[in-house]
């Protein structure tokens, strides 16, 4: 079987790249329906972009990378696509966009875009051998114990990173680059739990409030998530994608910077309160019952028997609280995979590999990570559409 194109996985990125090419177009892939990570993410409803997308929300080993496709396909060219298909949406927080019915409804507009192209899809399909014949490549398929040979001018990596891997994820764009002289990256999971030893916030399990978390020099204020086996929420999986292994985190669990001044206001006024009864009214209680044991903090007596200097140690530790993970959830949970192909040897316009003409990276599996909030599926669609395009312009060119 000949084709123009063969995209391996029809993942966000793949089904955007299979919607642009033009020319025949076959999108294969091992699971039983397209998509499934858009179908599953977000509640269900799918982060699909972020308002404010923009280079800096994407880490690389080449932060300018990114900047061409994300200039070339935006977030607002995805909006104005889904509002095409008179899919409902709304912003949640910090510029996210969610569908209000349900993350089918991006599968289904992503399929119906593909099919106005004329792409195929092939499903319960994987890859058994994959050579080039100085020419074109030569794909063995094997789908249901048969196998089927096809041929084809422009090859597109679209499995994805090493992330979730009871869905599939297995890395295998990282070995078809390595086999065609591309280099990897080190790799390793992002936007994931943290995990501490011992269950130390097993009593905590379930308490969530806003913080600002920082590792290195990246911080974020948004909620944070106590665990059985650690910590967890928007504010941990941020800043998982910048922590070392081994270093610490800081929480600070007064990011308004407010707390200080709210508790001297309170000792003029009700000084006989008690101070961990005061602390409760701006912190969750079971946090407070637990931070003398977790920071050797001493939260005893009233608030009139604590000086300026007392109230200004207890909230300057409570907005620098030094906490050394003992590593993260992994690869299982984490949404995303840190590090891949490089950039290096990829054209940050077109997608294709500069060492060998017609083979295209995009998505995650390339050395680009986005945020937490929709920028991965943004990356996603517009890498997608970067590599479509350019295949679509060369397609046309052929004699």
């Amino acid at each position: 079987m000949q084709v123009d194109t063969l995209i391996l996985g029809a993942g966000a990125a793949g089904m955007m790249c299979a919607a642009q090419c033009g020319g025949r177009t076959l999108i294969i892939d091992h699971a039983k329906a397209p998509g499934e990570k858009i179908r599953i993410s977000g509640g269900g409803r799918c982060n699909f972009t972020n308002l404010y997308t923009a280079p800096d929300n994407f880490l690389s080993a080449n932060p300018h990378f990114c900047k061409s496709a994300l200039g070339r396909y935006t977030q607002w060219d995805f909006i104005a696509l889904v509002e095409e298909y008179r899919i409902a949406w709304h912003e949640k927080t910090l510029g996210q966009l969610f569908c209000d019915n349900s993350a089918k409804d991006i599968v289904a507009m992503l399929r119906s875009e593909m099919a106005r192209a004329g792409a195929d899809l092939w499903l319960h399909t994987s890859l058994s051998d994959l050579r080039h014949d100085g020419t074109d490549f030569v794909a063995t398929l094997e789908a249901q114990g048969a196998r089927r040979s096809v041929t084809a001018r422009n090859l597109v990596l679209a499995t994805g990173g090493k992330s979730i891997p009871k869905m599939g994820a297995t890395g295998l764009a990282y070995d078809v680059a390595r086999q065609f002289g591309l280099t990897v990256t080190d790799t390793r999971a992002g936007l994931v739990p943290f995990t501490f030893p011992e269950g130390r916030f097993a009593d905590l399990a379930g308490v969530a409030l806003p913080v600002r978390a920082q590792a290195g020099t990246a911080s974020f204020d948004e909620a944070m998530l106590f665990t059985h086996r650690g910590l967890s929420g928007p504010a941990m999986l941020q800043i998982s994608s910048y922590w070392q292994d081994g270093a610490p985190i800081t929480v600070n669990l007064d990011p308004q910077g407010t707390l200080l001044d709210t508790l001297r206001n309170q000792r003029a006024r009700a000084g006989r309160h008690n101070l961990t009864t005061e602390l409760a009214r701006h912190l969750p209680a079971r946090l407070i019952a637990a931070l003398p044991a977790q920071t050797g903090l001493s939260l005893a007596g009233n608030l009139a028997d604590q000086s300026d200097a007392a109230l200004t140690r207890l909230c300057g530790a409570l907005s620098n609280w030094q906490l050394t993970p003992g590593g993260t959830e992994g690869y299982r949970t984490a949404e995303v995979t840190l590090g891949g192909i490089d950039t290096a040897g990829v054209s940050s316009k077109t997608m294709e590999a500069r060492s060998l003409p017609g083979l295209y990276v995009i998505g995650e599996a390339l050395d680009v990570t986005g945020w937490l909030g929709g920028y991965n599926f943004q990356w996603a669609w517009a890498s997608g559409a970067a590599a479509g395009r350019a295949i679509s312009e060369k397609t046309n060119r052929a004699p």
